[in-house]
């Protein structure tokens, strides 16, 4: 199966999802505008790929995501909830989560969250699309994560823990809001022990399709993207 090209304009189509090859890999070029990320995850599509490579585009099938209402705290996480001394807000440091995300895992030789990533999706920060959950110790970041929310819908993209079980307490917490919000899923993308620990679960790409489509196609009343529940 050949893989598509994009072409340079932000507003070129995708192809169709089930031209995916078995990876998952759709398309390959374009840009990193707002309205082509946009235009992606509306399409179950997202970007991943190596600084200096061409912009590669993914739907893998089948589909990590997150129930809001499934996430699973074990008995150790919810007696860290009730005794944890960090601070969890959201939007208050959308490029420090960013960056500290893009730091190389154990392991690993390079990130895919290089500058051209970030810059993007700063932008699209700025733009009220993406956002960010910040754990804070002693005025410290030191965990978090991000994503884009479109209408009803969050997909994630990465998180990061500088202290046990923090980026735990980021997801939890988003899950808990978005679930208040009205927000039924969260995006996973691809399988992980850590999410699979916290409730996540494959689907296929078609069910998720089913259900992300009219998610993000229902109308979200804007507002500040606080915490407004407690931990524990």
């Amino acid at each position: 199966m050949s893989i598509s090209w994009l072409a340079s304009q932000s507003d070129s189509e995708f192809p169709l999802i089930d031209q995916a090859d078995e990876d998952g890999l759709l398309a390959v070029g374009g840009d990193l505008s707002s309205t082509r990320l946009i235009k992606a995850y509306q399409h179950g599509v997202f970007p991943w790929f190596n600084q200096h490579d061409p912009i590669l585009w993914w739907s893998p099938n089948p589909r990590m995501v997150l129930f809001t209402d499934k996430v699973k705290i074990a008995k150790s996480l919810k007696k860290t909830l009730r005794s944890t001394k960090l601070t969890v807000t959201i939007d208050h440091a959308f490029e420090q989560v960013m960056e500290a995300c893009s730091l190389p895992r154990k392991g690993d030789k390079g990130t895919w969250i290089h500058q051209n990533m970030i810059n993007a999706y700063v932008e699209l920060h700025q733009q009220g699309h993406a956002h960010s959950v910040e754990c804070w110790l002693d005025g410290k970041l030191v965990g978090g994560l991000y994503g884009v929310a479109i209408g009803h819908m969050f997909f994630g993209e990465s998180m990061f823990s500088h202290v046990r079980d923090s980026s735990k307490i980021a997801l939890v917490a988003l899950c808990k809001q978005l679930h208040q919000w009205g927000f039924p899923l969260i995006d996973c993308q691809v399988y992980s022990d850590h999410l699979e620990s916290l409730g996540a679960e494959e689907i296929s790409r078609s069910d998720f399709l089913t259900i992300m489509t009219p998610l993000c196609h229902q109308h979200y009343i804007e507002n500040s993207w606080r915490m407004t529940l407690e931990l524990s």
